[in-house]
C-alpha cells in the first residue's frame, strides 16, 4: 500500500474509511469514536465507496421486499445474509437499526457531503456522519437525492450554498480521483484503519472493526502484548463486572465448534476458545469441517478488472492479517494436506471420550501450524490418539471399518468459513465473537432471535 496516499500526521494517528452502505462500517463508528476518546486522540475521517456489483453482483428489490433483479451465486447470497444477520444481533445490543437495504444505493453524495462538512469543522462532520446513518439503516433516507444530503448538512450545522456546484464540479473530481488512489493503494472493504507505527515504519492496515483492540495497542505505544481480535460490546455488557459477580453460565454449559484443520484462522481460534470455556466451565463439542482453502494470488497487473483486483487484495490481506496474529510462523496458508484422517481421529475422540477432544484439536493444530509436521496419515493420528491416552489402533480399526462413530459428523449449516461457533441456534462466524459468546453463555446478553 502507498504511503504517500495515506499521510500520516504523528507516531500516533489514524485515518479510517467508511461508506455509509456499508453496516459494518456503521458499527465501527461508535467503538471507534470511544477509543480515541479514551486516548485523547482524533483521526482523519474519510469515505470509500464500494463498488459492491464488481464482487458481489448485483440484487434489487421490489416494493413488496421481493428480490427483483439479481446476478449473484448462492455463495454470494450466503455471504450477504449472513453479513446482515451478523450486523444486526450487533446494533440490537446497542439500541441501533439495521434494515436490509431496497438495492445496492450510489453513496457518492454523502461521501461529498461528508468532505464538504469536514470542510467546516471535525464537529460538523461527525453531526452529518450520524445524520446520515441513522435514517438511512432504518430505510428513511434516499442516498441518492441531494435535496435530502442538502437538509442532512443544514441539520448538521453546515451552510449548504454552493454543495451542488462542488458537487458537479471541483468536489465531484476530487472525490473520484481520491477514491481511485484509495482502491489502487490497496484500500478493497470498510472500515478500513490506516495507523502510524513509528517513524521509519510502514503503517500498519486493518479492515474491520474487530482489530480495534490492536488498534488501541498502537496508538498507546504498543505497551505490553498485542491484543487479539475482538467485537466490542456496549458498555452495559460488563463481562469484567460479571466475572467479579462469580456469575456461571446461564445456558447449557456447551458450545458447539466448528473447525477446519486446513484453516489457519481456525488454528488461530483454537487457544483462545479453550481458554474461554476453561474459565467459564464450559463442555466445547468439536466438529470437524472443510471449507475452501486459501488461494495463491498473483500480483495486480494492468489488464485485471475491479473484480480481479478486488479479489487478490482481499487474498493478500488475508495472508497478511494471519500472519501478524500468529506468535510465529505459520506453515504454507497455501497448500491443503488430506484432512480426512484428522477430521476422523476427532470425531471419534469426540465420541469415545469428549473430555480429551479440545486436547485433540490444540495437539494436531500445533503439530501442523506451529511445528509444521505431517498428520496427514493414519499413523500420525494413531500417534496423537495415543498420547492422549486413549487407544490409536482401536480409532484405526474403526476408521479402516468406515464406522459410522469415525466419520460422520453434525450437518453445519450453509457456512463458507471456519472457526464457526453454534449455541443454539444462533450461528457467529469468526473467532472475534468470543466476548459475545462468553457474554451469552453468562446471560449478560439475550440470545439472537
Amino acid at each position: 500500500m502507498s504511503r504517500e496516499y495515506h499521510p500520516l500526521e504523528s507516531d500516533r494517528s489514524l485515518i479510517v474509511y467508511i461508506d455509509f452502505k456499508s453496516p459494518y462500517a456503521y458499527l465501527a463508528v461508535e467503538p471507534t469514536r470511544r477509543m480515541l476518546n479514551e486516548l485523547g486522540l482524533s483521526a482523519d475521517w474519510r469515505p470509500f465507496v464500494l463498488d459492491i456489483p464488481s464482487y458481489l453482483g448485483t440484487a434489487k428489490l421490489d416494493k413488496a421486499g421481493k428480490v427483483a433483479k439479481q446476478n449473484r451465486s448462492e455463495e454470494q447470497w450466503s455471504g450477504v445474509k449472513y453479513a446482515y444477520y451478523d450486523c444486526r444481533r450487533y446494533a440490537n445490543l446497542r439500541d441501533l437499526t439495521v434494515r436490509g437495504t431496497v438495492k445496492i444505493w450510489n453513496t457518492d453524495l454523502p461521501a461529498l457531503g461528508m468532505q464538504w462538512a469536514k470542510q467546516h469543522s471535525e464537529a460538523a462532520m461527525h453531526r452529518f456522519i450520524d445524520l446520515v446513518y441513522v435514517p438511512f439503516w432504518k430505510r428513511e433516507l434516499d442516498a441518492e437525492s441531494l435535496s435530502a444530503i442538502e437538509a442532512l448538512l443544514a441539520s448538521a450545522g453546515v451552510p449548504t450554498a454552493g454543495f451542488a456546484e462542488y458537487v458537479g464540479g471541483v468536489g465531484g473530481q476530487a472525490h473520484r480521483d481520491q477514491q481511485e488512489a484509495a482502491f489502487a493503494a490497496g484500500v478493497y472493504g470498510v472500515p478500513t484503519f490506516v495507523v502510524a507505527r513509528g517513524s521509519g515504519e510502514a503503517p500498519a492496515i486493518y479492515f474491520g472493526r474487530e482489530h480495534l483492540p490492536r488498534i488501541r495497542w498502537h496508538l498507546g505505544g504498543e505497551q505490553g502484548p498485542a491484543p487479539d481480535v475482538a467485537y466490542d460490546l456496549p458498555a452495559k455488557i460488563d463481562l469484567e463486572l460479571a466475572a467479579a459477580q462469580g456469575k456461571s453460565p446461564a445456558l447449557a454449559a456447551t458450545l458447539e465448534v466448528f473447525v477446519d484443520f486446513n484453516s489457519p484462522a481456525s488454528y488461530l481460534a483454537v487457544a483462545p476458545t479453550i481458554a474461554m470455556a476453561e474459565r467459564l466451565g464450559v463442555d466445547l463439542i468439536w466438529h470437524p469441517l472443510a471449507t475452501p482453502p486459501l488461494k495463491t494470488l498473483s500480483k495486480p497487473s494492468l489488464n485485471d478488472d475491479r473484480s480481479i483486483l478486488h479479489r487478490r487484495r482481499r487474498g493478500h490481506y488475508i495472508a497478511t492479517d494471519l500472519a501478524r496474529y500468529a506468535a510465529h510462523p505459520l506453515a504454507d496458508l497455501y497448500t491443503p494436506f488430506d484432512t480426512q484422517f484428522a477430521a476422523a481421529g476427532l470425531v471419534w475422540v469426540q465420541h469415545t471420550r469428549p473430555s480429551a477432544a479440545s486436547a485433540y484439536v490444540q495437539t494436531v493444530m500445533a503439530r501442523y501450524w506451529q511445528q509444521q509436521q505431517s498428520i496427514a496419515s493414519t499413523d500420525s493420528i494413531v500417534a496423537l490418539i495415543d498420547a492422549l491416552g486413549l487407544d490409536g489402533e482401536a480409532w484405526r480399526q474403526a476408521f479402516e471399518q468406515r464406522a459410522a462413530t469415525t466419520l460422520s459428523t453434525a450437518i453445519p449449516p450453509s457456512i463458507e468459513q471456519t472457526p464457526m461457533y453454534r449455541l443454539g441456534e444462533e450461528i457467529l462466524q469468526g473467532r472475534q465473537h468470543l466476548p459475545l459468546i462468553e457474554a451469552r453463555l453468562l446471560g449478560v446478553a439475550p440470545l439472537q432471535s
